[in-house]
């Protein structure tokens, strides 16, 4: 099983940049897609209706903001939308889906970078998120988490980490929480297989022609719980592909 992770700044903007040819093109099982930036009645059927997969589709109370959808080949057993608190669950971030043999979260994290405020809520998000993450490999349940987590962990995960050690997405209390993931059982997979790969990131900025010059971060992210690490075959980035200002991740998984 494939299944690639992507913030596409805008599935309306990216639809006109051969968005459905670029999900022939990779042929996931499933796609976690996250910023969407739309309500599902501004969306035609060539999105919300792609041959071969079921849509699920969580829109922000606020139009053009925020959003995060699935495609999926495989009937899920169960949706379901939000962390199931009213403060985070109102700008469409998080999309779980429960299948056999795991729980997947689709999730695009808060943005901390218009202020402290921002950056409190963001890690209260983060508490809410782990204690379900607890609860669920309580239940003997394992979990995938993927999307845009909006924080680098280390300095090898972006191109200039002295020069943002005070911008939000790495500043220090944000990434104790990457260090919370795994205590949390959340296992980095892009690191389980490339530990000391650098100068790979999944994020650049637009203003500056960053992309060009792979000055970038690595701020997009497949957790797995323990139980899942043998399953995994790759984790990685597809860099080569464009139209938003993230490029896809994926994992490769193992269930037989």
């Amino acid at each position: 099983m494939r299944i690639i992770s992507w913030n596409v700044n805008g599935i309306r903007a990216i639809a006109g940049k051969g968005f459905t040819d670029k999900i022939k093109e990779m042929n996931p099982d499933i796609l976690c897609i996250q910023e969407t930036k739309a309500q599902v009645e501004q969306l035609g059927p060539e999105i919300t209706d792609i041959p071969g997969y079921k849509s699920f589709f969580y829109s922000a109370e606020r139009k053009g903001y925020s959003g995060t959808a699935v495609y999926t080949k495989e009937e899920p057993l169960n949706v379901s939308f939000g962390l199931g608190t009213e403060e985070f669950d109102h700008e469409g971030r998080v999309i779980r889906l429960d299948f056999k043999d795991f729980v997947l979260f689709n999730i695009y994290f808060p943005n901390g970078g218009r202020g402290d405020d921002f950056v409190d809520f963001k890690l209260r998000f983060y508490d809410c998120f782990l204690a379900l993450v607890d609860s669920i490999k309580a239940s003997g349940k394992e979990v995938i988490l993927c999307g845009d987590v909006n924080t680098a962990h280390k300095e090898i995960d972006l191109a200039n980490p002295k020069a943002n050690s005070k911008v939000s997405g790495f500043l220090p209390r944000e990434r104790v929480y990457m260090d919370k993931f795994n205590e949390h059982d959340l296992i980095d997979s892009f690191r389980m297989f490339y530990p000391d790969k650098t100068e790979a990131y999944t994020w650049w900025s637009y203003k500056t022609k960053a992309r060009e010059r792979n000055v970038g971060w690595r701020i997009d992210y497949f957790f797995v719980t323990s139980g899942l690490k043998d399953k995994l075959k790759e984790s990685n980035m597809l860099s080569d592909v464009e139209g938003s200002d993230h490029c896809p991740i994926f994992i490769d998984i193992d269930f037989n």
